[in-house]
């Protein structure tokens, strides 16, 4: 068992930073941060303090929640933590939990 933190990040997934794909930036910024692995997730419909955000056929928009996952050393996650938080800004929700990492070593 290893100790480890999962930085968990919802956005939605029409938000944007420098004209690209909020997730799609901040995955490029854990990848340059030297992060072990990070997986984005699109929901099916989510709500939070911005609105619901779901597919609308009526409007031909598609606006899901988007969620980026990462698990890594407690000081790498804290090292990234500061540059996704002024990255994020108030277009989403972050947190940051302390995970145990089960991990079978190659013989």
């Amino acid at each position: 068992m290893i100790k480890a933190k999962l930085l968990r990040i919802y956005l939605r997934e029409g938000d944007k930073y420098r004209d690209e794909a909020l997730y799609k930036y901040i995955i490029k910024i854990l990848k340059e941060n030297n992060i072990s692995g990070a997986t984005t997730f699109k929901g099916v419909c989510g709500y939070g303090v911005r609105g619901i955000s779901r597919f609308d056929i009526l409007r031909l928009s598609m606006n899901l929640p988007v969620v980026i996952e990462c698990v890594d050393k407690e000081e790498n996650i804290l090292k990234v933590l500061p540059k996704i938080t002024d990255i994020v800004g108030n277009n989403g929700l972050i947190y940051v939990m302390d995970v145990e990492v089960y991990k079978k070593n190659k013989n």
